[in-house]
């Protein structure tokens, strides 16, 4: 009998509605499918008190307090003193997901910019990793990352689905590249799919979106995506650079606990 694998999902969407409807579910199947610890994402000041709320419950779990660019219009007037203390609780351990999303402008690209850059101040000034969320805004986000890259200990590259030319200036800046089920899609992941053998595996981190970013390769086609698909992504992930699951999963989860300030997690 093969060995069993340990996975850390570094992006799971847990307080989205459909995850949490049926949480013990999703979490036994993702601690039968290895996968052991995830990271809760928040796109705003609520849902991270909802994650937070979860982790109590389950210390597996660790999450991230910011704004989502997508609810930029909506961030309170008090941004920065609020997440200020929602970094108290354990469980954060990084500022977002946030960034800019010029793709669909649910928030104006002036606010967008300017709640962005109060999360990277926050971040620099409690000296907590970044998790950062990119649409169409390369050339702005590139910016305020240069700006901020030498106060802000760790970058994350969230859901990266580009090429080699922006995987190349992530890295420049020092980001850790988060890699989804995008990468499993062959209509539309062909640049990913080219930049993920160039990924240094000291940077390589795994996540699933969960429920968003099903893997096209899975079948039958489940409803949804969820955490217990993590090893799909890595199925894919380790064809791609020519090595074994065994070592995707030892460097991406241990690169996890680094990312995240866990790595007292790594022995249990």
């Amino acid at each position: 009998m093969s060995e069993k694998l340990h996975w850390f999902d570094a992006g799971v969407n847990l307080t989205n509605a459909r995850l949490q409807s049926r949480l013990n579910d999703v979490l036994q199947r993702a601690r039968e499918a290895g996968v052991e610890h995830l990271l809760v994402i928040s796109c705003n000041l609520e849902e991270a008190r909802q994650a937070c709320a979860l982790a109590e419950s389950h210390p597996e779990l660790v999450v991230t307090a910011g704004i989502h660019p997508h609810d930029a219009k909506d961030a309170p007037a008090d941004l920065k003193h609020q997440l200020r203390e929602l970094a108290q609780h354990p469980a954060v351990v990084a500022i977002g997901e946030c960034g800019l999303d010029f793709n669909r402008n649910y928030s104006p690209r002036d606010v967008q910019l300017e709640i962005f850059e109060q999360q990277l101040e926050v971040a620099a000034e409690l000296q907590l990793p970044v998790y950062l969320h990119e649409r169409d805004a390369f050339r702005e986000q590139h910016g305020l990352l240069q700006k901020f890259s030498k106060k802000i200990p760790r970058k994350l590259a969230h859901c990266f689905t580009s090429g080699c030319d922006e995987l190349k200036e992530y890295l420049k800046l020092g980001c850790y590249i988060g890699i989804t089920g995008w990468v499993c899609d062959e209509r539309r992941g062909g640049a990913l799919r080219e930049a993920v053998p160039l990924i240094p595996r000291e940077r390589l981190i795994l996540e699933t979106d969960a429920p968003f970013l099903l893997p096209r390769t899975l079948k039958p086609r489940p409803s949804m995506n969820e955490p217990c698909w993590l090893p799909e992504i890595a199925r894919v992930v380790a064809e791609l650079r020519d090595e074994t699951l065994a070592d995707v999963s030892a460097y991406t989860r241990n690169n996890s606990f680094l990312f995240f300030g866990r790595e007292g997690w790594q022995n249990n």
